[in-house]
């Protein structure tokens, strides 16, 4: 035998001869476990503005100034601290009409427009918070959502009774393999959104008062964990 052949054969003995040990490769079960809690939002927030139509930019711009003025007084008066109401929306455009013989669009006036978002901190104020604002002479009214602000924190029991849905899991498949759990291996959370109720009110002043049903938010919290397991006894 050549000596390349008989280096090549003796290094494929040593690789034959040389145990694998699988225990130095670390063996674990995971598994998500989840939870929810369902509480009261504590937080509402909504749009409202007023837009005026007129001949003249001029006209349109002053007249929308002013009744932002007595929508933003009446916010005041109700108790909407000035950090909670904020400009989200300003604008003035032409408005054109057509002219059928030669079929242009001229411009025939403008409209302006002024939208603020409100944030309410007691959500049993929103009905009266948007009488107050149509009164007022808002004529934009939309896009309410409730919010729960303190979620991370009302989500802790969530988290324990997530960690116990998790080792649930895990037990029951270390027994339908013959295993047992050992010490935890690593813990996660994964996502927890907190989701949002919206609904789009009308833009017309109401005549009856408004109806608002905060109902209840419905937070989930989901962690990861894996677990050692050992060779059942």
């Amino acid at each position: 035998m050549k000596k390349p052949a008989l280096l090549a054969a003796v290094f494929a003995a040593t690789l034959l001869a040389t145990p694998v040990f699988a225990d130095d490769f670390p063996s674990a079960i995971s598994v998500s476990g989840e939870a929810t809690v369902s509480v009261a939002p504590d937080l509402a927030q909504i749009d409202a503005g007023v837009a005026n139509d007129a001949k003249t930019a001029k006209e349109a711009s002053d007249a929308n100034n002013a009744a932002m003025g007595k929508v933003l007084l009446a916010l005041k008066g109700a108790g909407i601290a000035e950090k909670d109401y904020q400009t989200s929306r300003l604008s003035l455009q032409p408005q054109y009409g057509q002219n059928k013989s030669t079929g242009a669009s001229p411009v025939v006036g403008f409209r302006a427009s002024n939208r603020v978002t409100v944030k309410i901190r007691d959500v049993t104020k929103v009905a009266g918070i948007i009488d107050t604002l149509v009164g007022a002479g808002a004529n934009d009214i939309g896009n309410i959502s409730f919010e729960v602000t303190q979620a991370s924190k009302l989500l802790d029991e969530a988290r324990e009774q997530a960690v116990a849905d998790a080792r649930r899991k895990a037990e029951i498949y270390a027994k339908a393999t013959g295993v047992t759990l050992g010490a935890p291996l690593s813990v996660s959370e994964g996502g927890a959104p907190m989701p949002l109720f919206k609904a789009r009110m009308a833009t017309a002043p109401m005549a009856a008062p408004a109806a608002v049903a905060p109902g209840e938010e419905t937070l989930s919290v989901t962690v990861n964990v894996s677990w050692a397991i050992k060779q059942g006894q």
